[in-house]
């Protein structure tokens, strides 16, 4: 098995981002969730993540500009994947553009995250 990870999950939708949290924990992962931006990245300053899943669509400060920010404060140490409902050519251009590492869609398998996870 692969060494533990501290995972970030940012996203609005509660559900969504506690059931992926719950899943990571049985991979053995650590797992963190921010339902906001601001507080995306407050944690992400504590919590110093390897990973952070980072939804796109959110009030107030959009993931691209939290992956921004993310990029400035903690340069390429942490791998940035888009978690979104958002899959068109644009989308993973604007993601791109904005630091993010992979653009993946929602629903994630979670044999693929485990994958992503190494």
């Amino acid at each position: 098995m692969s060494p533990a990870k501290r995972v970030l999950i940012v996203d609005d939708n509660v559900d969504a981002a506690e059931s992926l949290a719950t899943i990571l924990r049985g991979m053995g992962h650590e797992a963190h969730v921010a339902h906001e931006g601001r507080s995306g990245l407050a944690l992400a300053h504590t919590v110093r993540p390897d990973l952070v899943l980072l939804d796109i669509a959110m009030p107030g400060m959009s993931g691209y500009e939290v992956a921004r920010q993310l990029r400035q404060n903690l340069g390429s140490s942490v791998r940035l994947v888009a978690v979104t409902g958002f899959g068109q050519d644009q989308d993973r251009a604007q993601s791109l553009s904005a630091g993010i590492d992979q653009h993946l869609v929602k629903p994630l398998d979670p044999a693929f995250l485990k994958s992503l996870l190494g």
